[in-house]
């Protein structure tokens, strides 16, 4: 088995030993700890997983184990709940609406990756005046050709209403 090193959370120091620093959704705290990180008693995270509020990871034996990212949802409901005065159903659905907009903001990325994978795939045109006045499709950082001599050409741009 190998040691952790930077890519898998560990953090190297030169001329020591990694030490281990696990990621925010990785479950190691027990109940008791995590009620203590996020100024609670172990019941009330108990009814919050419960209601869905926070859902820890189950041991084998069916013990709660709560990340650093757990911990943090805790003292945020308790932060709705105590000094915004939102009711327990209240917060349910504003972290739904939250996890529905991180879903939505994670979509709209891998949909602007594949939008730029299509249009580089396509040969995405554009187009511009020849020397002629004519319209010509041009691919992107090519340039029509520029008139030898004088020109009078005049050009008219009329942008469409919106």
């Amino acid at each position: 088995m190998r040691s952790p090193g930077p890519t898998d959370g560990g953090v190297t120091t030169p001329g020591r030993q990694t030490a281990y620093a696990p990621a925010d959704d990785t479950p190691v705290f027990v109940i008791s700890v995590a009620a203590q990180l996020a100024g609670m008693h172990a019941q009330t995270l108990r009814q919050y997983d419960r209601l869905g509020l926070v859902s820890p990871q189950r041991t084998r034996g069916g013990g709660r184990r709560y990340s650093a990212r757990d911990v943090a949802q805790l003292r945020a409901v308790q932060r709705l709940s105590q000094e915004e005065g939102v009711s327990l159903a209240g917060i349910q659905r504003i972290l739904e609406l939250e996890n529905h907009v991180a879903a939505l903001r994670s979509r709209v990325a891998e949909l602007v990756v594949e939008l730029d994978a299509a249009r580089m795939a396509s040969g995405h045109r554009i187009f511009a005046a020849g020397p002629a006045g004519d319209i010509v499709a041009m691919r992107p950082g090519q340039r029509p050709a520029r008139p030898l001599g004088p020109t009078q050409a005049l050009a008219l741009w009329k942008p469409r209403a919106r």
